[in-house]
């Protein structure tokens, strides 16, 4: 049997929305420019955020089971949107920034390609209908 994720999402007037994803609490808002009061994120730009977050988790996990050992992992996605209604992405690039002293790139990669391939379900999704491409960066610390 599958798992359901199940979510609410109350209007707080305006174009403001707060979600409650297991107890935390999400603002969404337009900015004031867009007709919102820049009250929380915007919706689209939760799509990144759930990729940096479902790829990232995989990644750190993976590398700790490697037993590398990094200081740091940041993780930039940056999203290209379509110039038409509806906007939308089309394109998604993951820059993974690791910071170490002599962090080996070939397992880097490893675990990077195993999230992008096999474990996060985030990019698994994106990648049916969006060109989702990465890099890695290395910071020696």
């Amino acid at each position: 049997m599958s798992d359901k994720h199940i979510i609410r999402t109350e209007w707080k007037g305006d174009l403001a929305f707060e979600a409650d994803v297991n107890g935390h609490k999400v603002m969404m808002d337009a900015p004031v420019e867009g007709g919102g009061q820049n009250l929380g994120a915007g919706p689209k730009k939760l799509m990144l955020v759930a990729l940096s977050g479902c790829t990232g988790m995989d990644v750190v996990s993976i590398l700790k089971k490697m037993r590398v050992d990094i200081e740091k992992c940041n993780i930039e996605v940056q999203g290209d949107v379509t110039e038409d209604h509806p906007k939308q992405y089309f394109k998604m690039h993951v820059i993974y920034e690791f910071t170490g002293k002599n962090l080996p790139l070939d397992k880097l990669e490893k675990a990077v390609k195993m999230s992008e391939e096999t474990y996060c379900g985030v990019e698994a999704l994106y990648r049916k209908a969006i060109e989702v491409t990465s890099e890695i960066r290395i910071i020696e610390s």
